[in-house]
């Protein structure tokens, strides 16, 4: 195979994985069915907005699956199980007329087929690109955002054309055929062992370069236990609390603590939609030219300021827009690069099975912050809380080291360190 001809292959499974992860992010759009479901079935809105809460636990619990799951079947055959099974999950919500059924279809099902396709080929598509990580995740995480906002649209007019049931029909069809499509463009990335490549013998294609030496696979068992697994996990759930909990009540605060009628208050929304993407394509792209860790540190102090901003300052329309758009910003920037980190930090052979595992604070952080909400009494207590906790987790990010590269150093060897982790 030709260098040319591999790399033609590389930008196919890169147009692969942009279409499923497009696909995957339009459950994104889940608070637009949450009004119409409410006067058809006369339900509480309460109740019926826990469904998405179930989808995020759904998603992130899948993730420590998938990779099991990807090595027995392969990943074209997971993606477009996952896609069938995402599909048929939206297209009987359909059909459903109860609650229970709501939070195991479009729960249960659509969340955890859609974790099982977004890590898989998230971690696949950064195998294909071991020099250009931060990029690279930029682009899969940032289709996944652009999903939302695309459909945002698409399911927007379904409702009002065809009503809200019909809606979930057309919308199961289309993100069924958008998956298993992108699924038959992908494959699977092949990963030299370390020795290998250590010894200029790495299995790789052109199309693959080899994973640089001083990163170890570690296998799931050994990642946890390290110290730096840990650590991790609690600087990637401050991250994600920070940027989920804004997501869910950024219209209510422009409303009570920036004094904004309801139509300006809404247009935070549209803004965290535009900064979030921005911020996974600028910020992963920016990763792979200088520390991780220390870009991470840095959007951590942003959003430390943001939101110790939201809780002390008076706040008016200019001053609320930037700190939503600074919060919104950092978030999705951190949700890029952290598959790159933790390639650094424990490697690519594993990463699916590894990341999932970091990955469970998206799903604790998504409901973390509103049960300090609801233990304080507030927004503002919370914004404080979430502010410290990105303080430290800011002073964690700055101080952490991969552990090869600390085992290295107790050993006395003199390894040049990587400035993605320096």
């Amino acid at each position: 195979m030709t260098t040319t001809t591999a790399g033609s292959k590389r930008w196919l499974i890169v147009l692969g994985t942009v279409i499923m992860q497009m696909g995957l992010g339009t459950i994104y759009t889940w608070s637009l069915f949450n009004a119409q479901l409410v006067s058809k079935f006369g339900w509480e809105l309460s109740s019926v907005s826990i469904t998405f809460s179930i989808t995020s636990f759904a998603l992130a619990f899948a993730t420590l699956f998938a990779g099991k799951l990807q090595d027995r079947f392969g990943l074209r055959r997971l993606t477009a199980a996952a896609g069938i099974m995402l599909g048929l999950g939206l297209i009987l919500s359909s059909q459903a007329s109860s609650l229970p059924m709501f939070y195991l279809l479009a729960g249960v099902v659509v969340g955890y087929a859609d974790g099982t396709a977004y890590i898989t080929s998230l971690s696949n598509l950064i195998k294909w690109f071991p020099k250009n990580k931060g990029l690279i995740s930029g682009v899969s995480v940032g289709a996944y955002g652009t999903g939302s906002l695309v459909f945002k649209y698409i399911n927007g007019s379904l409702i009002e054309s065809a009503g809200v049931s019909s809606a979930f029909l057309y919308w199961g069809l289309m993100v069924m055929v958008m998956i298993v499509v992108g699924s038959l463009l992908v494959r699977e990335a092949p990963v030299a062992a370390p020795a290998q490549a250590a010894r200029g013998k790495a299995a790789l294609s052109a199309a693959a370069p080899a994973v640089p030496v001083l990163v170890k696979d570690y296998t799931v068992k050994e990642m946890l236990r390290t110290k730096e697994a840990y650590l991790l996990f609690v600087i990637f759930f401050t991250a994600c609390m920070s940027g989920l909990y804004l997501i869910g009540i950024v219209k209510d605060i422009g409303v009570q603590l920036a004094g904004l009628d309801i139509a300006a208050a809404a247009n935070a929304v549209a803004m965290i939609a535009i900064f979030n993407t921005a911020g996974r394509l600028i910020l992963g792209a920016l990763s792979d030219r200088m520390s991780r860790l220390k870009l991470v540190s840095a959007t951590l102090l942003v959003t430390a300021a943001a939101m110790l901003t939201l809780s002390y300052a008076t706040l008016n329309y200019g001053l609320f827009f930037a700190c939503v758009a600074a919060i919104a910003f950092c978030f999705g920037g951190n949700i890029t690069v952290f598959p790159a980190i933790v390639s650094d930090f424990f490697g690519l052979k594993n990463h699916s099975k590894n990341y999932g595992i970091v990955y469970q604070g998206f799903g604790i952080g998504a409901l973390s912050g509103s049960f300090i909400a609801a233990f304080l009494g507030g927004f503002k207590p919370t914004f404080i809380v979430i502010g410290l906790l990105c303080i430290l987790s800011c002073i964690l990010a700055v101080s952490l080291k991969p552990p090869v590269q600390k085992q290295a150093r107790e050993k006395g060897m003199s390894l040049k360190p990587s400035r993605h982790t320096a």
